[in-house]
């Protein structure tokens, strides 16, 4: 009983199979036989047309082979697939039993969203995908789309393209090696080193993964993403753009790179507002100004970036530390303008320059606009500055007096003048031997130093002057500190990775009102402004995934 029950199967299998996949002949205006030229085949000539499981193929002269369900056709070929797809080429081989058909010399493909051209075409309708081989384009009502291989699947409207593939609108040239583009959408998924390229203004976005609207031009990618920007280039992780609105967010390994001015910032969230020449930058951001032999890392909580390159300021918000290794420093903010050259320091600032410590309710230093290096500093109201002896634990060279200026050469600090109420005390040690000969305590309305590598080299006394030396045994032990004398070297960043560690407890000195006011306005007319253009959030729900 099984064995007939199989026997019926396979007859009822085999019975339905050859119905299916039969190819039917619907016209010819000749049907003939040449078994010693084309053996097996019945050749149609003049107005042939075939029909196979919904689709039907015109052509002026074709063979048919019927055990093979083979057909090939030659002149004028139309292929047509309900209302589907139609397509169109000089020649075309059709296998009934494996439903692929194979197209080349001038082939076209329509669909109600795009057409295709290219001179070799693969349709394998069990599937529902067209493949090309080597080369083609397709264009719709938005793109055209240009590859060497390409594979187009008719349902989900999504062409798959790779090596070589080029997508070109009006607005924006699209570069890839390898993504997926939909035609219904004009959505493009990227998956390979990727360029995009607007046309109007050379802004160029790269990527190796992400997403391209080619509708609204908003894109977000998240490998190896760079946006080459016209005086400034962002790399990130993560990067999300808005182009119309000029809106850029990048996430994680951010690096922009400021080729102007020869400035680099660092960070982790950056958001960019193209058509205000700003941007902000969070989590662990370092502004780091490039010079010919050093560099100048800045860190705080918030930088803040405003302006054109030939007015640029560059702000950075609280917790403060600067390193160069040949000057460091920290206070709560900082003021910086591309325009004048000039840094300002707000709120309990310190610098360290070489041995020296430096303080004052606040401390500005000027810096070449071309070149970068430091040129000038200016310490304004209870200016102090502290040398520790290098040869005593509880001994301290120091200056102090009502401001100090200073020049810089080759970014070393070789000139001070303290004006107003100055006082000095130093440790003098023998030459030869460093052994401590005197102490000098002495007072002037303005003294001059001369420093070189850092040290004071020589002294000068100007207008009215009064003091002492003594000798180490007679100085009073009560005088060997000035007041408001606090030594910070705990605090110093000695190293660029130091300017990330957190101090603790540290008490701060009260933001005086004026410098309060300024960071307050700076941030709330940054945000009014960019609030006033627009931007929209990162899309990180975007399913990058799709294939």
């Amino acid at each position: 009983m099984k064995k007939v029950f199989f026997f019926i199967l396979c007859i009822a299998t085999t019975i339905s199979f050859s119905q299916t996949k039969k190819i039917q002949i619907l016209s010819s205006e000749i049907s003939t036989v040449d078994e010693e030229k084309y053996p097996g085949a019945t050749i149609l000539i003049g107005n042939v047309k075939i029909a196979h499981e919904g689709a039907t193929l015109d052509c002026k002269r074709a063979l048919l082979y019927k055990d093979k369900n083979l057909f090939q056709a030659v002149g004028e070929v139309v292929v047509e697939q309900g209302d589907s797809i139609i397509q169109y080429s000089d020649f075309a081989n059709y296998n009934g039993n494996t439903k692929i058909a194979k197209s080349w010399g001038n082939v076209e493909a329509h669909d109600k969203e795009m057409k295709l051209s290219t001179d070799t075409l693969y349709f394998n309708r069990a599937q529902q995908v067209l493949y090309y081989p080597n080369g083609g384009t397709i264009t719709d009502k938005k793109n055209t789309l240009k590859s060497v291989k390409g594979t187009y699947h008719l349902n989900e409207k999504k062409f798959s393209a790779q090596t070589k593939v080029n997508v070109v609108n009006p607005d924006n040239q699209l570069d890839s090696d390898h993504l997926d583009y939909y035609t219904n959408t004009n959505l493009a998924y990227l998956y390979g080193p990727s360029t995009i390229t607007n046309l109007k203004d050379s802004t160029k976005i790269y990527s190796e993964r992400g997403f391209y609207d080619t509708n609204t031009d908003i894109s977000y990618f998240v490998k190896n993403a760079k946006l080459y920007l016209k005086e400034k280039t962002i790399e990130a992780d993560s990067l999300y753009y808005d182009k119309p609105k000029g809106f850029a967010s990048a996430n994680n390994n951010i690096k922009v790179v400021d080729t102007i001015q020869n400035m680099v910032i660092k960070g982790n969230y950056a958001e960019v507002f193209e058509h205000l020449d700003s941007l902000f930058i969070i989590k662990k951001p370092v502004a780091i100004s490039v010079m010919e032999k050093d560099s100048l890392y800045m860190h705080g909580d918030t930088i803040l970036v405003t302006g054109k390159p030939e007015k640029r300021v560059v702000r950075t918000f609280h917790n403060v530390k600067i390193f160069k290794s040949n000057l460091q420093g920290k206070c709560d903010s900082i003021h910086s303008s591309q325009e004048t050259g000039l840094t300002r320091m707000y709120r309990d600032p310190i610098l360290w320059s070489g041995k020296n410590q430096i303080t004052g309710d606040s401390i500005q230093f000027l810096s070449n606009k071309k070149t970068n290096e430091l040129d000038s500093l200016k310490v304004l109201n209870n200016a102090f500055m502290i040398q520790k002896d290098s040869l005593a634990e509880d001994n301290y060279n120091q200056i102090k007096g009502r401001d100090i200026f200073g020049k810089f050469e080759n970014n070393d600090l070789t000139f001070l003048m303290v004006k107003g109420n100055a006082e000095s005390l130093y440790y003098n040690r023998n030459d030869k031997s460093q052994q401590l000969e005197t102490i000098t305590k002495e007072t002037a309305s303005n003294i001059e130093f001369i420093l070189k590598n850092n040290e004071i080299t020589q002294t000068k006394y100007l207008k009215q002057s009064e003091g002492k030396t003594y000798p180490p045994s007679e100085f009073p032990s009560d005088e060997k500190k000035f007041k408001g004398f606090v030594w910070r070297e705990d605090e110093q960043p000695k190293t660029m990775e130091d300017i990330f560690k957190k101090d603790k407890n540290i008490v701060r000195k009260p933001l005086k009102k004026k410098f309060g006011e300024d960071i307050q306005k700076a941030k709330e007319k940054f945000t009014k402004e960019a609030l006033k253009k627009g931007k929209n959030k990162p899309r990180a729900d975007l399913n990058l995934g799709r294939k």
